[in-house]
């Protein structure tokens, strides 16, 4: 499993639709609007590199009110932990 880090800046004014959209893209596991001089952060997980290329050049990039990006890409994982099991109340 490859996974790529998508540094996005997009129109202010467009983000929740943007940040939709872009959430829809069959390889983009999280989407997080976040502080700071970039306006969201996308997770791209996918089987193989080329996948990286499809998500991001061929999805991300095309997708209404993104106006850059920058790709990071992951090669080794140091912790692994279960968000629902972070974010659980002990319910």
């Amino acid at each position: 499993m490859i996974t790529a880090i998508v540094f996005i800046q997009a129109e202010v004014a467009q983000l929740s639709d943007t940040a939709a959209r872009i959430a829809d893209i069959d390889g983009v596991s999280e989407v997080y609007s976040v502080t700071g001089d970039l306006d969201l952060v996308a997770m791209v997980r996918v089987a193989e590199i080329d996948g990286v290329s499809a998500v991001v050049a061929d999805g991300i990039n095309r997708v209404d009110g993104v106006l850059s990006t920058q790709t990071q890409i992951a090669y080794r994982a140091y912790s692994r932990h279960d968000l629902e099991e972070a974010f659980s109340l002990g319910l």
